[in-house]
């Protein structure tokens, strides 16, 4: 690293504070420290859940409240190891933007859902079962007109489901932070990333303060509905979004399962750099700002683990992004790509993007999880594209001021 990076890299760093003075916080300043971690529902969110039987599988899916006046279903897909609950702040934002209804599906092998091969995870196979449930819940051509979004894999398989062309009535297409050039590249570190990550939380108020503190999420609301659908029991292995409400035996609300009571040391684990205003002061973030794995080998805080163990599923890797950015740019449908950074726009997406041959919009300060990071602002650009192309109408007051391009 050059020493003109170096001097750019420590300007940017806040003041860490000393051992010292950690120690000499007195109790108001270390309530200041504490966040509530306690899971929310779904119902908060989402009008209904359902579980859809195609063949010998079961498939978990949460709609919106049906629109005042007609307009489009939103089909969303998650991506590899989060779960349709990863959507839950969008819809409600989205369908309070636009005359719409969503749909969010738990795909094979992720949440709720229960197949009878919950490894087959081809790309395929996982578009093949969107379409069986969109012809389950709405049969011989009665839906309404569709948009797909999908997120980072989920993103992949809504384009090879508009390849497929085994879905009625599909108008539009959305993918989010997905491109295949740099999915490509960064499939060579993925098992070291996995790797990386706890293999356990003792509580899921835990599993949501390490989605936070480690950035995987930067919204807290967010992080509350949607950690619970990419954790189960080990003892039970059932998610946990089935364990809700933590209430004990006489439905009084369990605050040992919840939102921790001690102090943490600033020193020890750090926030994400880019957390919300409001969160922890800035002058907690260190240097290293890696949330460190917790100590969870002891056998009674083995209590949750990840709900799809994703390092069994690297044969399907390349196959859900090979070739993803021209079939993307080949789609009869209107398309809109929702990046976190320009830098990700790879060779043939950007010759596309100039062609005008879709909408592009890069929305900073978030990470990989754009829609849940910035939920309010990715159902802004969404609900634009989807009036400027004339397949909604405007709900309120809401004035299409950030339109994509």
């Amino acid at each position: 690293m050059s020493n003109l990076q170096k001097s750019i890299m420590k300007s940017r760093l806040p003041p860490i504070p000393s051992a010292s003075k950690v120690s000499k916080l007195d109790g108001s300043s270390r309530r200041a420290f504490q966040k509530d971690y306690t899971p929310k529902e779904w119902h908060e969110y989402f009008k209904e859940r359902k579980m859809i039987s195609v063949a010998d599988n079961t498939f978990c899916v949460y709609i919106s409240p049906e629109p005042k006046e007609k307009g489009p279903l939103i089909v969303l897909l998650h991506g590899g190891g989060f779960s349709a609950l990863t959507w839950a702040l969008f819809s409600s934002e989205i369908t309070s933007m636009i005359h719409c209804q969503c749909l969010a599906i738990d795909l094979r092998g992720h949440g709720d859902s229960e197949t009878t091969d919950d490894w087959d995870l081809s790309g395929t196979t996982l578009a093949t079962d969107v379409a069986q449930v969109i012809a389950t819940l709405y049969p011989e051509g009665s839906s309404p007109p569709i948009i797909l979004v999908g997120h980072s894999m989920g993103g992949a398989i809504a384009t090879h489901l508009v390849h497929l062309n085994i879905v009625n009535n599909l108008i539009g297409l959305t993918v989010i932070d997905v491109v295949e050039g740099t999915a490509m590249d960064a499939l060579a570190s993925m098992q070291s990333f996995l790797r990386s990550r706890p293999s356990y939380f003792k509580s899921i108020s835990q599993a949501i303060e390490w989605s936070v503190r480690s950035g995987q999420i930067r919204n807290l609301e967010s992080a509350k509905v949607s950690m619970p659908g990419q954790i189960m029991n080990t003892e039970t292995m059932k998610v946990s979004t089935n364990e809700l409400p933590l209430c004990d035996e006489h439905g009084i609300l369990d605050a040992s399962t919840t939102s921790p009571s001690t102090f943490i040391n600033p020193l020890s684990i750090a926030e994400d750099p880019e957390a919300e205003a409001g969160d922890v002061p800035s002058s907690t973030t260190t240097a290293a700002a890696v949330f460190k794995q917790p100590q969870l080998e002891a056998v009674n805080t083995k209590k949750y683990t990840w709900r799809i163990d994703l390092s069994k599923s690297e044969k399907f890797w390349a196959g859900w992004f090979e070739g993803l950015s021209q079939k993307f740019l080949d789609l009869p449908v209107a398309k809109l790509l929702l990046l976190a950074s320009i830098d990700g726009l790879d060779r043939t997406l950007t010759v596309g993007q100039m062609q005008g041959k879709f909408q592009m919009q890069v929305l900073a300060r978030c990470g990989h999880a754009v829609h849940e990071d910035r939920p309010s602002e990715v159902a802004e650009v969404i609900a634009s594209y989807m009036i400027r192309n004339e397949f909604a109408t405007a709900c309120g007051d809401f004035v299409r001021h950030m339109p994509a391009c």
